[in-house]
Protein backbone atom coordinates (compact mmCIF):
# COMPACT_ATOMS: atom_id res chain seq x y z
CA UNK A 1 0.00 0.00 0.00
CA UNK A 2 1.14 3.58 -0.49
CA UNK A 3 2.38 5.73 2.32
CA UNK A 4 -0.44 8.20 1.81
CA UNK A 5 -3.08 5.86 0.41
CA UNK A 6 -2.60 2.89 2.75
CA UNK A 7 -5.59 2.54 5.06
CA UNK A 8 -4.82 -0.58 7.08
CA UNK A 9 -4.19 -0.39 10.83
CA UNK A 10 -0.54 -1.23 10.22
CA UNK A 11 -0.20 1.64 7.71
CA UNK A 12 -1.75 4.13 10.13
CA UNK A 13 0.44 3.02 13.04
CA UNK A 14 3.53 3.29 10.87
CA UNK A 15 2.64 6.84 9.85
CA UNK A 16 1.93 7.85 13.45
CA UNK A 17 5.19 6.34 14.69
CA UNK A 18 7.28 8.11 12.07
CA UNK A 19 5.61 11.44 12.71
CA UNK A 20 6.06 11.05 16.48
CA UNK A 21 9.77 10.35 16.05
CA UNK A 22 10.65 13.10 13.63
CA UNK A 23 8.16 15.90 13.21
CA UNK A 24 8.70 18.13 16.24
CA UNK A 25 12.32 17.14 16.90
CA UNK A 26 13.38 17.78 13.33
CA UNK A 27 11.47 21.06 13.19
CA UNK A 28 13.54 22.27 16.13
CA UNK A 29 16.80 20.95 14.67
CA UNK A 30 16.03 22.72 11.39
CA UNK A 31 15.79 26.03 13.21
CA UNK A 32 12.02 26.34 13.00
CA UNK A 33 11.97 28.88 15.82
CA UNK A 34 9.18 31.25 16.91
CA UNK A 35 6.52 28.52 16.69
CA UNK A 36 3.63 30.54 18.15
CA UNK A 37 4.37 33.57 15.96
CA UNK A 38 4.50 31.40 12.84
CA UNK A 39 1.25 29.67 13.77
CA UNK A 40 -0.52 32.99 14.34
CA UNK A 41 0.49 34.26 10.92
CA UNK A 42 -0.29 30.95 9.23
CA UNK A 43 -3.79 31.08 10.69
CA UNK A 44 -4.27 34.75 9.77
CA UNK A 45 -3.39 34.02 6.15
CA UNK A 46 -5.51 30.88 5.92
CA UNK A 47 -8.58 32.47 7.50
CA UNK A 48 -8.57 35.92 5.87
CA UNK A 49 -10.55 36.53 2.68
CA UNK A 50 -8.05 39.24 1.67
CA UNK A 51 -5.36 36.56 1.41
CA UNK A 52 -7.41 34.52 -1.11
CA UNK A 53 -8.07 31.17 0.59
CA UNK A 54 -10.00 28.86 -1.71
CA UNK A 55 -11.42 25.36 -1.49
CA UNK A 56 -10.12 22.85 -3.99
CA UNK A 57 -11.64 19.44 -3.58
CA UNK A 58 -12.16 18.91 0.14
CA UNK A 59 -9.22 21.10 1.25
CA UNK A 60 -8.49 24.80 1.61
CA UNK A 61 -5.35 26.24 -0.01
CA UNK A 62 -3.88 29.73 0.02
CA UNK A 63 -1.88 31.53 -2.66
CA UNK A 64 -2.41 34.69 -4.71
CA UNK A 65 -4.45 34.62 -7.90
CA UNK A 66 -1.72 34.96 -10.52
CA UNK A 67 -4.31 35.18 -13.30
CA UNK A 68 -5.12 38.77 -12.32
CA UNK A 69 -3.77 41.63 -14.48
CA UNK A 70 -0.54 43.22 -13.22
CA UNK A 71 -2.21 46.42 -11.99
CA UNK A 72 -4.80 44.44 -10.06
CA UNK A 73 -2.09 42.23 -8.54
CA UNK A 74 -0.31 45.34 -7.27
CA UNK A 75 -3.42 46.82 -5.69
CA UNK A 76 -4.36 43.52 -4.05
CA UNK A 77 -0.81 43.12 -2.74
CA UNK A 78 -1.04 46.57 -1.14
CA UNK A 79 -4.37 45.63 0.48
CA UNK A 80 -2.75 42.50 1.90
CA UNK A 81 0.15 44.55 3.24
CA UNK A 82 -2.26 46.87 5.07
CA UNK A 83 -4.17 43.84 6.35
CA UNK A 84 -1.01 42.45 7.97
CA UNK A 85 -0.15 45.87 9.41
CA UNK A 86 -3.66 46.24 10.87
CA UNK A 87 -3.34 42.84 12.56
CA UNK A 88 -0.05 43.79 14.25
CA UNK A 89 2.18 41.43 12.28
CA UNK A 90 4.99 44.01 12.05
CA UNK A 91 4.70 45.39 15.57
CA UNK A 92 8.20 45.85 17.03
CA UNK A 93 9.99 45.13 13.75
CA UNK A 94 11.69 48.55 13.68
CA UNK A 95 11.31 50.05 17.15
CA UNK A 96 12.48 47.02 19.13
CA UNK A 97 15.80 45.23 19.02
CA UNK A 98 17.61 42.12 20.22
CA UNK A 99 18.12 38.57 18.97
CA UNK A 100 14.61 37.40 19.87
CA UNK A 101 13.01 40.24 17.89
CA UNK A 102 15.23 39.57 14.87
CA UNK A 103 14.48 35.84 14.91
CA UNK A 104 10.74 36.58 15.14
CA UNK A 105 11.07 38.96 12.18
CA UNK A 106 12.90 36.29 10.16
CA UNK A 107 10.27 33.68 11.04
CA UNK A 108 7.35 35.83 9.93
CA UNK A 109 9.19 36.84 6.78
CA UNK A 110 9.68 33.14 5.95
CA UNK A 111 5.93 32.56 6.30
CA UNK A 112 5.09 35.48 4.00
CA UNK A 113 7.69 34.29 1.47
CA UNK A 114 5.95 30.92 1.24
CA UNK A 115 2.63 32.65 0.66
CA UNK A 116 3.56 35.27 -1.96
CA UNK A 117 6.89 36.65 -3.12
CA UNK A 118 5.41 39.96 -4.28
CA UNK A 119 4.05 40.63 -0.79
CA UNK A 120 7.38 39.55 0.73
CA UNK A 121 9.32 41.91 -1.53
CA UNK A 122 6.98 44.77 -0.65
CA UNK A 123 7.54 44.28 3.08
CA UNK A 124 11.24 43.59 2.48
CA UNK A 125 11.79 46.84 0.58
CA UNK A 126 9.95 48.82 3.26
CA UNK A 127 11.08 47.18 6.51
CA UNK A 128 14.41 45.54 5.75
CA UNK A 129 15.89 47.91 3.16
CA UNK A 130 14.32 51.31 3.84
CA UNK A 131 13.91 50.65 7.58
CA UNK A 132 17.31 48.99 7.83
CA UNK A 133 19.00 51.91 6.09
CA UNK A 134 17.40 54.38 8.54
CA UNK A 135 18.61 52.25 11.44
CA UNK A 136 22.12 51.66 10.11
CA UNK A 137 22.90 54.99 8.49
CA UNK A 138 20.71 57.39 10.46
CA UNK A 139 21.37 59.15 13.74
CA UNK A 140 18.95 60.09 16.53
CA UNK A 141 17.13 62.75 14.53
CA UNK A 142 16.47 60.28 11.72
CA UNK A 143 15.39 57.60 14.16
CA UNK A 144 13.00 59.98 15.93
CA UNK A 145 11.49 61.15 12.63
CA UNK A 146 11.23 57.88 10.76
CA UNK A 147 11.34 54.65 12.78
CA UNK A 148 7.87 54.71 14.37
CA UNK A 149 6.07 55.90 11.24
CA UNK A 150 7.97 53.29 9.20
CA UNK A 151 6.88 50.47 11.53
CA UNK A 152 3.25 51.66 11.44
CA UNK A 153 3.37 51.90 7.63
CA UNK A 154 2.39 55.55 7.84
CA UNK A 155 4.67 56.13 4.87
CA UNK A 156 5.94 53.70 2.27
CA UNK A 157 9.68 53.35 1.76
CA UNK A 158 11.85 51.77 -0.90
CA UNK A 159 15.55 51.49 -1.71
CA UNK A 160 17.37 52.81 -4.80
CA UNK A 161 20.87 51.48 -5.21
CA UNK A 162 20.76 49.65 -8.55
CA UNK A 163 21.01 51.72 -11.74
CA UNK A 164 20.40 50.79 -15.35
CA UNK A 165 24.14 50.89 -15.99
CA UNK A 166 25.42 49.60 -12.64
CA UNK A 167 24.21 46.68 -10.53
CA UNK A 168 26.92 44.73 -8.73
CA UNK A 169 29.44 47.55 -9.21
CA UNK A 170 27.88 49.92 -6.69
CA UNK A 171 31.09 51.95 -6.47
CA UNK A 172 30.57 52.93 -10.12
CA UNK A 173 27.02 54.31 -9.87
CA UNK A 174 26.53 57.54 -11.81
CA UNK A 175 23.91 59.47 -9.81
CA UNK A 176 25.59 62.62 -8.46
CA UNK A 177 24.71 64.73 -5.41
CA UNK A 178 26.10 68.18 -4.67
CA UNK A 179 25.47 70.52 -1.74
CA UNK A 180 24.22 74.11 -2.00
CA UNK A 181 25.42 75.93 1.18
CA UNK A 182 23.25 78.97 0.43
CA UNK A 183 20.01 76.99 0.23
CA UNK A 184 21.41 74.43 2.70
CA UNK A 185 20.11 71.57 0.60
CA UNK A 186 21.40 68.65 -1.39
CA UNK A 187 20.81 68.49 -5.14
CA UNK A 188 20.54 64.95 -6.53
CA UNK A 189 20.94 64.61 -10.27
CA UNK A 190 20.59 61.80 -12.81
CA UNK A 191 23.18 62.95 -15.37
CA UNK A 192 22.53 60.32 -18.07
CA UNK A 193 20.11 57.52 -18.98
CA UNK A 194 22.33 54.77 -17.58
CA UNK A 195 22.22 56.55 -14.19
CA UNK A 196 18.46 56.04 -13.79
CA UNK A 197 17.57 54.03 -10.70
CA UNK A 198 16.26 50.70 -11.93
CA UNK A 199 14.09 47.82 -10.62
CA UNK A 200 13.21 49.65 -7.41
CA UNK A 201 10.57 47.55 -5.67
CA UNK A 202 7.49 49.59 -4.73
CA UNK A 203 8.54 52.79 -6.49
CA UNK A 204 6.35 52.41 -9.56
CA UNK A 205 3.04 52.61 -7.73
CA UNK A 206 2.94 53.25 -4.00
CA UNK A 207 6.23 54.33 -2.38
CA UNK A 208 6.32 57.82 -0.88
CA UNK A 209 9.98 57.93 0.18
CA UNK A 210 13.17 56.36 -1.04
CA UNK A 211 16.77 55.80 0.04
CA UNK A 212 18.89 57.02 -2.89
CA UNK A 213 22.52 55.96 -3.21
CA UNK A 214 24.63 58.55 -5.01
CA UNK A 215 28.14 59.82 -5.50
CA UNK A 216 28.64 62.83 -3.21
CA UNK A 217 30.65 65.74 -4.65
CA UNK A 218 31.71 68.37 -2.10
CA UNK A 219 33.82 71.35 -3.11
CA UNK A 220 34.77 69.62 -6.32
CA UNK A 221 35.89 66.41 -4.61
CA UNK A 222 34.17 63.06 -5.07
CA UNK A 223 33.67 61.64 -1.57
CA UNK A 224 32.21 58.37 -2.84
CA UNK A 225 28.84 56.66 -2.44
CA UNK A 226 26.44 57.99 0.21
CA UNK A 227 22.76 57.44 1.08
CA UNK A 228 20.03 60.11 1.03
CA UNK A 229 16.35 60.24 2.00
CA UNK A 230 14.19 61.57 -0.83
CA UNK A 231 10.43 62.11 -0.93
CA UNK A 232 9.04 60.94 -4.28
CA UNK A 233 5.26 61.27 -3.73
CA UNK A 234 3.09 63.66 -1.73
CA UNK A 235 0.24 62.87 0.65
CA UNK A 236 -2.15 62.48 -2.30
CA UNK A 237 0.19 59.96 -3.98
CA UNK A 238 1.19 62.43 -6.70
CA UNK A 239 4.78 62.21 -7.94
CA UNK A 240 6.83 65.11 -6.57
CA UNK A 241 8.25 67.83 -8.89
CA UNK A 242 11.52 67.07 -10.72
CA UNK A 243 11.07 63.32 -10.25
CA UNK A 244 10.18 60.94 -13.06
CA UNK A 245 8.89 57.42 -12.42
CA UNK A 246 8.22 54.76 -15.05
CA UNK A 247 7.46 51.06 -14.86
CA UNK A 248 10.21 48.61 -15.84
CA UNK A 249 7.62 46.46 -17.62
CA UNK A 250 6.06 43.07 -17.07
CA UNK A 251 8.40 40.52 -15.46
CA UNK A 252 8.46 36.73 -15.25
CA UNK A 253 7.49 37.12 -11.59
CA UNK A 254 6.92 39.76 -8.88
CA UNK A 255 4.12 41.64 -10.69
CA UNK A 256 2.29 42.44 -7.78
CA UNK A 257 17.85 63.55 3.84
CA UNK A 258 21.65 62.52 3.90
CA UNK A 259 21.84 59.66 6.41
CA UNK A 260 24.77 60.78 8.49
CA UNK A 261 25.93 58.05 10.86
CA UNK A 262 28.83 57.33 8.47
CA UNK A 263 29.45 60.86 7.13
CA UNK A 264 27.93 64.33 7.24
CA UNK A 265 28.11 67.73 5.56
CA UNK A 266 28.23 70.87 7.71
CA UNK A 267 25.84 73.77 6.97
CA UNK A 268 28.68 75.66 5.28
CA UNK A 269 29.39 72.70 2.97
CA UNK A 270 32.34 70.91 4.62
CA UNK A 271 32.54 67.13 4.39
CA UNK A 272 32.87 65.35 7.76
CA UNK A 273 33.49 61.67 8.49
CA UNK A 274 35.11 59.74 11.32
CA UNK A 275 35.99 57.02 8.78
CA UNK A 276 38.89 58.50 6.85
CA UNK A 277 39.58 55.48 4.63
CA UNK A 278 37.19 55.74 1.62
CA UNK A 279 37.28 51.95 1.14
CA UNK A 280 36.12 51.35 4.73
CA UNK A 281 33.55 54.13 4.37
CA UNK A 282 32.13 52.51 1.25
CA UNK A 283 31.96 49.15 3.05
CA UNK A 284 29.97 50.80 5.85
CA UNK A 285 27.36 51.97 3.35
CA UNK A 286 26.86 48.40 2.12
CA UNK A 287 26.15 47.04 5.62
CA UNK A 288 22.33 46.79 5.22
CA UNK A 289 22.80 44.41 2.29
CA UNK A 290 24.07 41.75 4.71
CA UNK A 291 20.64 41.64 6.34
CA UNK A 292 19.09 41.22 2.90
CA UNK A 293 21.44 38.38 1.98
CA UNK A 294 20.72 36.56 5.23
CA UNK A 295 16.96 36.82 4.76
CA UNK A 296 17.11 35.79 1.10
CA UNK A 297 19.27 32.78 1.91
CA UNK A 298 17.08 31.42 4.71
CA UNK A 299 13.81 32.15 2.91
CA UNK A 300 14.96 30.36 -0.25
CA UNK A 301 15.18 27.18 1.83
CA UNK A 302 11.44 27.30 2.49
CA UNK A 303 10.64 27.71 -1.19
CA UNK A 304 12.63 24.53 -1.91
CA UNK A 305 10.71 22.83 0.90
CA UNK A 306 7.35 23.77 -0.62
CA UNK A 307 8.47 22.24 -3.92
CA UNK A 308 9.83 19.06 -2.32
CA UNK A 309 6.87 18.56 0.00
CA UNK A 310 4.55 18.83 -2.99
CA UNK A 311 6.53 16.64 -5.42
CA UNK A 312 7.36 13.94 -2.87
CA UNK A 313 3.82 13.71 -1.49
CA UNK A 314 2.58 13.43 -5.07
CA UNK A 315 5.15 10.69 -5.74
CA UNK A 316 3.89 8.83 -2.66
CA UNK A 317 0.37 8.57 -4.07
CA UNK A 318 0.72 8.69 -7.88
CA UNK A 319 1.23 5.36 -9.61
CA UNK A 320 2.49 4.46 -13.07
CA UNK A 321 2.92 1.07 -14.79
CA UNK A 322 2.75 -2.37 -13.20
CA UNK A 323 5.48 -4.97 -13.01
CA UNK A 324 3.22 -7.77 -14.22
CA UNK A 325 -0.27 -8.13 -15.69
CA UNK A 326 -3.13 -7.68 -13.22
CA UNK A 327 -0.80 -6.27 -10.55
CA UNK A 328 -1.21 -2.76 -9.04
CA UNK A 329 0.74 0.03 -10.66
CA UNK A 330 3.93 1.07 -8.88
CA UNK A 331 4.20 4.26 -6.81
CA UNK A 332 6.44 6.83 -8.49
CA UNK A 333 8.73 7.02 -5.47
CA UNK A 334 9.29 3.26 -5.55
CA UNK A 335 11.12 3.67 -8.86
CA UNK A 336 14.89 4.05 -8.22
CA UNK A 337 15.07 6.68 -10.97
CA UNK A 338 12.46 8.83 -9.20
CA UNK A 339 14.22 8.39 -5.87
CA UNK A 340 17.47 9.43 -7.54
CA UNK A 341 16.04 12.69 -8.88
CA UNK A 342 14.29 13.87 -5.69
CA UNK A 343 15.83 12.31 -2.57
CA UNK A 344 19.33 13.82 -3.00
CA UNK A 345 17.57 17.20 -3.13
CA UNK A 346 15.81 16.29 0.11
CA UNK A 347 19.14 15.43 1.75
CA UNK A 348 20.66 18.69 0.56
CA UNK A 349 17.64 20.68 1.75
CA UNK A 350 18.04 19.29 5.25
CA UNK A 351 21.76 20.10 5.21
CA UNK A 352 21.27 23.67 4.03
CA UNK A 353 18.46 24.16 6.57
CA UNK A 354 20.98 23.51 9.32
CA UNK A 355 23.44 25.87 7.63
CA UNK A 356 20.72 28.51 7.41
CA UNK A 357 20.08 28.08 11.12
CA UNK A 358 23.80 28.67 11.77
CA UNK A 359 23.73 31.80 9.58
CA UNK A 360 20.78 33.19 11.54
CA UNK A 361 22.50 32.50 14.86
CA UNK A 362 25.72 34.32 13.98
CA UNK A 363 23.82 37.22 12.40
CA UNK A 364 21.57 37.96 15.40
CA UNK A 365 24.65 37.79 17.69
CA UNK A 366 26.77 39.95 15.38
CA UNK A 367 29.50 42.22 16.65
CA UNK A 368 32.37 44.17 15.01
CA UNK A 369 34.57 41.13 15.61
CA UNK A 370 32.28 38.77 13.66
CA UNK A 371 31.26 41.12 10.82
CA UNK A 372 33.86 39.72 8.40
CA UNK A 373 32.80 36.13 9.05
CA UNK A 374 29.13 37.06 8.62
CA UNK A 375 29.87 38.82 5.32
CA UNK A 376 31.77 35.83 3.93
CA UNK A 377 29.34 33.18 5.19
CA UNK A 378 26.22 35.12 4.12
CA UNK A 379 27.67 35.73 0.65
CA UNK A 380 28.55 32.05 0.18
CA UNK A 381 25.28 30.70 1.55
CA UNK A 382 23.08 33.23 -0.25
CA UNK A 383 24.57 31.98 -3.53
CA UNK A 384 24.48 28.26 -2.74
CA UNK A 385 21.05 28.22 -1.11
CA UNK A 386 19.31 30.17 -3.88
CA UNK A 387 21.00 28.07 -6.57
CA UNK A 388 19.77 24.96 -4.76
CA UNK A 389 16.26 26.37 -4.45
CA UNK A 390 15.97 27.03 -8.19
CA UNK A 391 17.39 23.63 -9.09
CA UNK A 392 14.99 21.95 -6.66
CA UNK A 393 11.93 23.75 -8.01
CA UNK A 394 12.86 22.84 -11.59
CA UNK A 395 13.29 19.15 -10.74
CA UNK A 396 10.09 19.08 -8.68
CA UNK A 397 8.23 20.81 -11.51
CA UNK A 398 9.37 18.12 -13.96
CA UNK A 399 8.75 15.29 -11.46
CA UNK A 400 5.08 16.34 -11.24
CA UNK A 401 4.59 15.93 -14.97
CA UNK A 402 1.63 17.79 -16.44
CA UNK A 403 0.34 18.66 -12.96
CA UNK A 404 3.47 20.76 -12.47
CA UNK A 405 2.24 23.13 -15.18
CA UNK A 406 -0.89 24.12 -13.27
CA UNK A 407 -0.53 27.41 -11.41
CA UNK A 408 -2.62 26.12 -8.50
CA UNK A 409 0.01 23.45 -7.87
CA UNK A 410 2.55 26.24 -7.30
CA UNK A 411 5.83 24.46 -8.09
CA UNK A 412 6.35 25.73 -11.64
CA UNK A 413 5.09 29.21 -10.82
CA UNK A 414 7.33 29.49 -7.77
CA UNK A 415 10.37 29.06 -9.98
CA UNK A 416 9.37 32.07 -12.07
CA UNK A 417 8.63 34.11 -8.95
CA UNK A 418 11.85 33.31 -7.09
CA UNK A 419 14.35 33.11 -9.93
CA UNK A 420 15.20 36.75 -9.16
CA UNK A 421 16.84 35.61 -5.91
CA UNK A 422 19.88 34.62 -7.95
CA UNK A 423 20.64 38.31 -8.51
CA UNK A 424 18.81 40.03 -5.60
CA UNK A 425 21.21 41.61 -3.09
CA UNK A 426 24.18 40.64 -5.23
CA UNK A 427 24.69 38.44 -8.28
CA UNK A 428 25.57 34.96 -7.02
CA UNK A 429 28.72 34.65 -9.10
CA UNK A 430 29.96 38.05 -7.91
CA UNK A 431 29.24 37.06 -4.31
CA UNK A 432 31.30 33.92 -4.79
CA UNK A 433 34.17 36.07 -6.05
CA UNK A 434 33.95 38.07 -2.82
CA UNK A 435 34.18 34.83 -0.85
CA UNK A 436 37.26 33.76 -2.83
CA UNK A 437 38.87 37.18 -2.31
CA UNK A 438 38.32 36.98 1.45
CA UNK A 439 39.70 33.44 1.66
CA UNK A 440 42.79 34.36 -0.36
CA UNK A 441 43.27 37.41 1.83
CA UNK A 442 43.08 35.30 4.97
CA UNK A 443 45.54 32.80 3.52
CA UNK A 444 48.09 35.49 2.59
CA UNK A 445 47.76 37.24 5.96
CA UNK A 446 48.22 33.96 7.83
CA UNK A 447 51.28 33.04 5.80
CA UNK A 448 52.80 36.51 6.22
CA UNK A 449 52.26 36.53 9.99
CA UNK A 450 53.35 32.91 10.34
CA UNK A 451 50.37 32.03 12.52
CA UNK A 452 47.90 29.12 12.51
CA UNK A 453 44.69 29.37 10.54
CA UNK A 454 41.71 30.28 12.72
CA UNK A 455 38.14 30.92 11.64
CA UNK A 456 36.29 30.73 8.32
CA UNK A 457 36.42 26.92 8.53
CA UNK A 458 40.12 27.00 7.54
CA UNK A 459 41.55 25.16 10.57
CA UNK A 460 42.10 22.04 8.47
CA UNK A 461 44.89 23.97 6.74
CA UNK A 462 47.00 23.67 9.91
CA UNK A 463 47.36 19.92 9.45
CA UNK A 464 48.82 17.77 6.70
CA UNK A 465 46.93 17.21 3.47
CA UNK A 466 44.45 14.36 3.89
CA UNK A 467 45.33 11.00 2.42
CA UNK A 468 42.37 9.68 0.47
CA UNK A 469 42.31 5.86 0.36
CA UNK A 470 42.99 4.51 -3.09
CA UNK A 471 40.08 2.11 -2.74
CA UNK A 472 36.91 3.72 -1.37
CA UNK A 473 34.19 1.64 0.24
CA UNK A 474 30.70 2.43 1.46
CA UNK A 475 31.80 2.53 5.13
CA UNK A 476 34.66 4.93 4.36
CA UNK A 477 32.36 7.20 2.36
CA UNK A 478 29.92 7.36 5.29
CA UNK A 479 32.62 8.63 7.64
CA UNK A 480 32.01 12.29 8.60
CA UNK A 481 35.77 12.85 8.89
CA UNK A 482 36.54 11.78 5.32
CA UNK A 483 33.56 13.84 4.08
CA UNK A 484 34.90 16.96 5.82
CA UNK A 485 38.37 16.50 4.32
CA UNK A 486 37.08 15.99 0.82
CA UNK A 487 34.88 19.11 0.80
CA UNK A 488 37.82 21.35 1.78
CA UNK A 489 39.14 22.03 -1.72
CA UNK A 490 37.92 24.14 -4.70
CA UNK A 491 37.60 27.43 -2.73
CA UNK A 492 34.36 29.40 -3.25
CA UNK A 493 31.86 26.60 -3.64
CA UNK A 494 33.91 24.28 -1.45
CA UNK A 495 33.84 26.87 1.34
CA UNK A 496 30.04 26.91 1.15
CA UNK A 497 29.82 23.11 0.88
CA UNK A 498 32.10 22.67 3.86
CA UNK A 499 30.15 25.20 5.92
CA UNK A 500 26.95 23.31 5.13
CA UNK A 501 28.53 19.94 5.93
CA UNK A 502 30.13 20.99 9.22
CA UNK A 503 26.95 22.57 10.52
CA UNK A 504 25.18 19.29 9.74
CA UNK A 505 27.84 17.32 11.61
CA UNK A 506 27.57 19.69 14.58
CA UNK A 507 23.77 19.40 14.71
CA UNK A 508 24.04 15.64 14.50
CA UNK A 509 26.58 15.56 17.35
CA UNK A 510 24.10 17.30 19.65
CA UNK A 511 21.46 14.59 19.20
CA UNK A 512 21.33 11.57 21.48
CA UNK A 513 21.76 8.14 19.93
CA UNK A 514 18.55 6.87 18.39
CA UNK A 515 16.37 7.05 15.27
CA UNK A 516 16.62 10.84 14.91
CA UNK A 517 20.41 10.76 15.00
CA UNK A 518 20.45 7.91 12.51
CA UNK A 519 18.25 9.72 9.99
CA UNK A 520 20.31 12.91 10.35
CA UNK A 521 23.45 10.89 9.57
CA UNK A 522 21.71 9.41 6.54
CA UNK A 523 20.74 12.86 5.25
CA UNK A 524 24.18 14.31 5.90
CA UNK A 525 25.93 11.45 4.14
CA UNK A 526 23.63 11.69 1.13
CA UNK A 527 24.36 15.43 0.86
CA UNK A 528 28.13 14.93 1.09
CA UNK A 529 28.28 12.12 -1.46
CA UNK A 530 26.10 14.01 -3.95
CA UNK A 531 28.59 16.89 -3.76
CA UNK A 532 31.42 14.44 -4.44
CA UNK A 533 29.52 12.96 -7.34
CA UNK A 534 28.47 16.22 -9.00
CA UNK A 535 31.50 18.47 -8.47
CA UNK A 536 34.03 17.78 -11.22
CA UNK A 537 36.83 19.41 -9.19
CA UNK A 538 37.35 16.20 -7.23
CA UNK A 539 38.19 14.38 -10.44
CA UNK A 540 40.02 17.39 -11.89
CA UNK A 541 42.40 17.70 -8.93
CA UNK A 542 42.91 13.96 -8.54
CA UNK A 543 41.09 13.50 -5.24
CA UNK A 544 38.70 11.04 -6.80
CA UNK A 545 39.62 8.37 -9.33
CA UNK A 546 37.22 7.26 -12.03
CA UNK A 547 36.83 3.95 -10.20
CA UNK A 548 36.06 5.64 -6.90
CA UNK A 549 33.59 7.98 -8.61
CA UNK A 550 31.64 4.88 -9.61
CA UNK A 551 31.69 3.70 -5.98
CA UNK A 552 30.31 7.07 -4.88
CA UNK A 553 27.49 6.87 -7.42
CA UNK A 554 26.55 3.37 -6.32
CA UNK A 555 26.51 4.48 -2.68
CA UNK A 556 24.23 7.41 -3.50
CA UNK A 557 21.69 5.01 -5.02
CA UNK A 558 21.89 2.84 -1.92
CA UNK A 559 21.38 5.84 0.37
CA UNK A 560 18.31 6.92 -1.62
CA UNK A 561 16.81 3.46 -1.10
CA UNK A 562 17.50 3.67 2.64
CA UNK A 563 15.95 7.14 2.85
CA UNK A 564 12.80 6.17 0.93
CA UNK A 565 10.82 4.83 3.97
CA UNK A 566 11.39 8.09 5.86
CA UNK A 567 10.20 10.43 3.11
CA UNK A 568 6.75 11.33 4.41
CA UNK A 569 7.99 11.96 7.96
CA UNK A 570 10.84 14.11 6.64
CA UNK A 571 8.67 16.40 4.50
CA UNK A 572 6.09 16.61 7.33
CA UNK A 573 8.92 17.81 9.56
CA UNK A 574 9.32 20.90 7.39
CA UNK A 575 6.47 22.29 9.48
CA UNK A 576 4.60 23.79 6.51
CA UNK A 577 0.79 23.82 6.85
CA UNK A 578 -1.09 21.78 4.27
CA UNK A 579 -2.84 24.92 3.00
CA UNK A 580 0.52 26.36 1.87
CA UNK A 581 1.20 23.35 -0.37
CA UNK A 582 -1.01 22.41 -3.31
CA UNK A 583 -3.78 19.99 -4.32
CA UNK A 584 -1.46 17.40 -5.86
CA UNK A 585 0.29 16.98 -2.51
CA UNK A 586 -2.89 15.32 -1.23
CA UNK A 587 -5.98 13.92 -2.98
CA UNK A 588 -5.24 15.06 -6.52
CA UNK A 589 -8.13 13.02 -7.96
CA UNK A 590 -10.62 14.85 -5.74
CA UNK A 591 -8.99 18.18 -6.63
CA UNK A 592 -9.48 17.45 -10.34
CA UNK A 593 -12.96 15.95 -10.07
CA UNK A 594 -15.81 17.49 -12.04
CA UNK A 595 -17.39 19.01 -8.93
CA UNK A 596 -14.08 20.63 -7.94
CA UNK A 597 -13.41 21.99 -11.41
CA UNK A 598 -16.87 23.62 -11.47
CA UNK A 599 -16.30 25.49 -8.19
Amino acid sequence: MGWLTGASEEDELRKMALKAIYDHSLCIKLGVHSFSDRDSLYNLIIQSSVLHPRKIGSRVFVSPDYNEPMEQQREVTMKRMHHLVDHGVFRGWITEGGAAVELRRMALNEVVQMYDHSLAVMLGAHYFLWGGAIQFFGTKRHHDNWLKITEEYGMKGCFAMTELGHGSNVRGIETVTTYDPNAKEFIINTPCESAQKYKIGGAAKHATHIIVFSQLHINGKDEGVHAFIVQIRDEDNNVCPNIRIADCGHKIGLNGNLLNSVADVSPDGQYLSAIKDPVQRFAAFLAPLTSGRVNIAVCSIYIAKVGLATALRYALSRRAFSLAPNEPEVLLLDYPSHQRRLLPLLGTTYAISLAGNYLKSIYVKRSPVTNKTIHVVSSALKAMLTWHSMRTLQECHEACGGQGLKTENRVGHLKGEYDVLLTFEGDNNVLMQQVIKALFGEYLATEKQNRPFKGLWLEHMNGPSPVIPAQLTGSILRSSQIQAYQLAEDLGRAFADKTILLTSIEAEANVAAGPLKDVLALLRTLYALVVLEEDASFLRYGYLSVENAAVVRKEVMKLCSELRPHTLALVSSFGIPDAFLSPIAFDWIDANSWSSVQQ
